[in-house]
């Protein structure tokens, strides 16, 4: 069996935990479209005592989105966080620079910053995907 892709997302509202709901409701369907497993690693949002509606107890949880890009066991950051600076941004420059690839669905990150986030994932060889932002 080939290697999971290791996933982190940060950001849990709608956006994010409607993620972590696909992910582990069409599990296998996800994993035989992909060519491998998508395993959640870890998640980081503002407040983790908030119900989602989804059960997050399998992953880590980071308090600090950035230390969540941060992680050396995750091959890819999901940033639903939302907003052109701030998190969202620091999120996804931190995350190329450590070598993970990011998939965004943040439009006015892409907008304000997506030609410098686009050059820096190509200088450190990561893939930064952003369909969903683009609808």
């Amino acid at each position: 069996m080939t290697e999971p892709l290791r996933i982190a997302i940060a950001g849990l509202g709608t956006v994010g935990a409607g993620v972590v709901r696909m992910l582990q409701s069409h599990r296998d369907l996800i994993a035989a479209r992909a060519g491998r497993p998508i395993e959640i690693v870890a998640v980081s949002a503002r407040s983790r005592h908030r119900d989602r509606g989804v059960d997050l107890s399998a992953y880590s949880w980071e308090d600090d989105p950035v230390a969540l890009a941060r992680r050396n066991d995750i091959d890819l950051v999901v940033e639903v966080i939302g907003g052109e600076d701030g998190p969202a941004k620091a999120v996804a420059e931190t995350a190329i620079a450590s070598g993970r690839s990011v998939v965004t669905a943040n439009k006015a990150l892409l907008a304000r910053h997506g030609q410098a986030l686009a050059e820096a994932a190509e200088a450190n060889g990561v893939g930064l995907a952003f369909e969903a932002a683009v609808a």
